[in-house]
């Protein structure tokens, strides 16, 4: 039984640097006996200096509940007492005990002394699946309570509780996966080894079938198998009073909306005459749910699945997550879904196997094996996307995904992919998304076939995601990983071992190895002297730039073609002699170890990774293919080489589209366009004929209930500089002081979108210099770490956020509620003129006779606005303001384009000055509410 006292322990401070003069506010130490939380420790601290408001706002501490608290050094004998053999628990240790040491120091007192316990790496190999690991995230995730985040005592009382709750999950673990995780815990950086170890000896006293299944010593957890109710028939509701009735069983509150009923019916008719549609659908009519309906019902009938393809795994969550549950509870049916992406988001548990025999573990590299290991007795789909990995991790990851279709006897039965394929079969619905429904077309053997129907949600972005399936990259920095996988001849590398094996074998001798070297330096050296001609290349003056960073067509640069053949040469004769090195060996197979037959996996996996990118590079500079694609090169000047990215992109996607929905058609399915953006005013067909979807093919409108956008204004600021006739500094500045005037205004509750990375950063760096919005959390894309989601996620967390974005922050993002209540658009998101892919598709058009700027440039831009009003307005409920900062909307001829295009709002006209006014009288009035 475990004896020991934990002692946790967090700190609020004035800062992160004690050495700097940071000081201590407050101080909670929460003990832990016997597994039950006991007494508790709890002092304000007077820091014999002002809170800074940052941390006021933080904390929610202020000067005056301090001001008659002891110092530290009155209370450092006590706090050292109680810290005296119990085991140090904090939620970061990094800093905490960093911290209490150097005060401990201060005050002439010896530093503490014992094992240490960090609750974010315990959580995150215990809960690895955790979107965030920030106390107040996690402990959110997990039920524990926290009623004031980033106060000590109940950032401590939560903290001791998240330990709690992570032991209890460890005891949950199989002997065999508790064994895997104990011989990689002492390379963790805090003392979790001696937990392990006591878990396991408890585990080992008892023999408890653990349920999971076993693949070659890896514990894992099986695909559930899925029984098929597809062949029986469920009545379509016909009529409004049936679709009401089925409705409200799973939506109590419904409200009756007629374009919701128009859709379903349009869908239903697609379905059951396998014919095409193509419906735009805004946000407020229950579009998921009045597509799922009938496609659920469509299935049942037919014996065959509907497959579901979006965007985003965001709908495909939210569709496993939500509607199937009412789904099953309108149609009084065991309705299944099944989500499929490619083969390689998911784990391949032989080559997880084989990197268990032969990685020479890092901290990065173990930690997330035992991530992985824990993860494996859970997942039910294998989807790598669940993990959520460091940045050092990510290597790892990349190195375990599934990249054949080729597998093992025994990785037939447990591979994950293989299941779920399998396991589609028997569902109702096949969730999946736009690339890997594209991808089909290349595949020896086809998943989507045989099918009831197919739609597809977010249809506008099917353009993009056609384009990118057709896009090569070429990027430095994973070129030299690749690279130096193979090629590094140092002890203990990859290279040596595999001519150990060789050797040992007798199939390879010292000249065999010396011309690999040979051929491998010839490479690697017309490798360095083509990236040189590509990152000391000076592109002509008026090529655009954005601060260090530059991008210009490769067509720019007159580089020596044949020096770029030779690199390829070269590259080929390496590849040849890399596969001859082993190429005796396979007959061997008896006679090597387990880990010498990994290791000879491994040559061969980057062996192949190489002979990919050997492709990319015949692609990208020795194609001579001009018309349809466009190539062009990035750099950032701050980091040469590293920065290098070559990218040739195709100009047209609707051919490749075309070929897979003709292959549809000739299997009679019937199939569903649908997106809240598929026209625009004068040109409706926008999108559709970028799909090459048949002009035969009708674009049917569904509007959302008038009563939608009722808690909607627009606002146009009038007295703002027109965009085009002063300096960007000038204007920068502008939209800096209608910034801070909104958020003051409204208490923040904003996204503040823009069109360029440069202008974002050089908005939010004025921003912050000025200090006026010192009281605001402010997170700007680019700047502040993390993904789009993680920045949402912490956006939502602050009542008084301001979240500044750029393109992905346009569309796809949900926040509901009066979390985002103003969107201010700094300015009209057209396209830069010299946007590579822009500029090319410009010069195509204009090539025809086609006006690119009112064929192109425009409809694209109408439709980003669009979608940047969508984020505003999720719900009849939701108010907010959208606040339009680019003046061309009324001084030029188009913007009656974009003006048209929005809900019908009312659109206010007005100075900065006004507009502020109206804001704090509606804030204020709302507030009263």
């Amino acid at each position: 039984m475990d004896t020991k006292t934990y002692a946790v322990v967090d700190l609020e401070t004035t800062g992160h640097s004690p050495v700097k003069g940071d000081r201590i506010i407050q101080i909670a130490i929460v003990f832990i006996k016997n597994g039950l939380i006991g007494e508790k420790y709890v002092r304000f601290v007077n820091p014999g200096q002002r809170i800074p408001a940052f941390i006021r706002q933080l904390t929610s501490i202020s000067d005056e509940e301090v001001k008659d608290a002891p110092f530290f050094e009155e209370i450092a004998d006590k706090v050292s007492n109680l810290l005296e053999d119990t085991v140090f628990i904090a939620h970061n240790t990094d800093f905490d005990l960093p911290f209490l040491q150097s005060e401990f120091a201060r005050c002439g007192i010896s530093k503490w002394t014992g094992k240490k316990i960090d609750t974010v790496e315990f959580s995150k190999i215990m809960f690895p699946t955790s979107a965030s690991y920030r106390l107040q995230d996690i402990t959110e995730e997990l039920g524990i309570p926290l009623n004031a985040a980033h106060r000590a005592d109940d950032d401590a009382e939560a903290t001791a509780a998240l330990f709690l709750a992570c032991l209890r999950k460890m005891h949950t673990l199989s002997e065999d996966t508790l064994n895997l995780l104990h011989r990689r815990s002492f390379r963790l950086k805090t003392d979790l080894a001696m937990l392990f170890y006591e878990c396991l000896k408890e585990k080992r006293k008892k023999t408890v079938a653990s349920g999971l299944s076993t693949f070659r010593g890896i514990p894992y957890q099986q695909v559930g198998t899925v029984t098929s109710n597809q062949g029986m028939h469920l009545p379509y509701p016909s009529s409004e009073s049936l679709k009401t009735t089925v409705l409200k069983r799973g939506y109590p509150d419904f409200e009756r909306r007629e374009s919701q009923y128009g859709f379903m019916d349009t869908v239903w008719e697609a379905l059951t005459t396998k014919t095409e549609a193509v419906a735009e659908v805004p946000t407020g009519i229950g579009k998921t749910i009045a597509y799922l309906l009938p496609a659920a019902i469509h299935s049942t009938t037919k014996g065959k699945p509907v497959v579901i393809s979006t965007y985003t795994n965001h709908l495909a969550d939210k569709i496993i997550d939500e509607e199937l549950a009412k789904l099953r509870v309108m149609l009084g049916q065991e309705i299944t879904a099944t989500v499929i992406k490619g083969k390689d988001r998911y784990i391949s548990l032989g080559k997880f196997e084989e990197l268990l025999r032969i990685v020479d573990e890092s901290y990065d590299e173990s930690f997330t094996i035992m991530q992985v290991l824990v993860w494996l007795t859970q997942t039910t789909t294998g989807d790598l996307d669940e993990l959520n990995v460091s940045g050092g991790g990510q290597l790892f990851i990349e190195r375990i995904r599934k990249r054949s279709s080729k597998l093992a006897p025994d990785e037939q039965i447990a591979d994950y992919h293989n299941r779920l394929l399998d396991t589609s079969k028997n569902s109702n619905l096949i969730i999946t998304n736009h690339s890997m429904l594209l991808s089909d077309m290349n595949r020896e053997k086809m998943i989507f076939t045989s099918l009831a129907g197919l739609i597809i949600d977010e249809a506008h972005q099917f353009v993009q995601t056609a384009s990118r399936m057709n896009e090569t990259v070429f990027s430095y920095t994973n070129w030299k990983y690749v690279m130096g996988q193979l090629g590094s001849d140092a002890d203990g590398q990859l290279l040596q071992q595999i001519f150990a094996i060789a050797n040992r074998l007798g199939t390879s001798t010292v000249y065999d190895r010396d011309r690999l070297i040979a051929a491998y330096t010839k490479f690697v050296e017309l490798f360095d002297w083509s990236i040189n001609q590509l990152t000391s290349f000076h592109p002509k003056i008026g090529t655009k730039q954005q601060g260090n960073r530059s991008v210009f067509p490769l067509s720019e640069l007159n580089y020596e073609r044949n020096y770029f053949a030779d690199v390829a040469t070269a590259m080929f004769d390496y590849i040849d002699k890399a596969e001859i090195v082993t190429m005796g060996t396979t007959v061997h197979l008896s006679n090597m170890t387990l880990k010498e037959q990994a290791l000879l996996s491994e040559w061969a996996f980057w062996v192949k990774e190489i002979k990919i990118k050997a492709g990319e590079w015949v692609e990208l500079f020795l194609d001579d293919n001009k018309e349809d694609f466009t190539v062009w090169i990035e750099r950032d000047k701050r980091s040469i080489p590293g920065s290098l990215t070559v990218i040739k992109y195709p100009l047209d996607a609707s051919i490749a589209i075309r070929k897979f929905i003709d292959r549809l058609k000739e299997e009679q399915t019937g199939i569903i366009w649908t997106s809240g953006t598929l026209s625009i005013p004068n040109n409706e067909r926008f999108i559709p004929q970028m799909l090459g979807i048949d002009e035969s093919v009708p674009l049917l409108t569904f509007h959302a209930p008038a009563h939608f956008y009722s808690g909607a204004e627009i606002f146009i600021v009038e007295n703002m500089p027109d965009i085009q006739q002063v300096p960007q500094s000038d204007y920068i500045e502008a939209v800096a002081h209608a910034v801070i005037q909104a958020a003051m205004a409204t208490g923040g509750r904003m996204f503040v979108l823009f069109t360029s990375q440069d202008m974002l950063r050089k908005t939010y760096d004025l921003i912050v210099e000025s200090e006026q919005l010192e009281e605001y959390a402010l997170f700007a894309q680019g700047i502040s770490s993390g993904s789009r989601i993680k920045l949402l996620k912490s956006f939502r967390q602050f009542n008084n956020a301001v979240l500044f974005g750029t393109n992905s922050f346009w569309e796809g993002v949900d926040v509901p509620g009066e979390t985002l209540t103003t969107v201010i658009v700094v300015r009209l998101p057209f396209s830069s003129p010299e946007e590579p892919v822009f500029k090319a598709k410009a010069a195509k058009m204009t090539g025809k006779g086609v006006n690119p700027f009112t064929e192109y440039a425009l409809p694209e831009a109408v439709m980003r606005l669009r979608q940047g009003f969508g984020r505003l307005i999720r719900s009849s409920a939701d108010k907010g303001f959208f606040i339009i900062l680019d003046r061309r909307i009324e001084t030029k001829s188009y913007g009656s384009s974009f003006l048209e295009s929005l809900p019908n709002v009312p659109i206010k006209k007005v100075s900065l000055e006004h507009m502020v006014n109206e804001l704090e009288n509606c804030y204020n009035r709302h507030e009263l509410l």
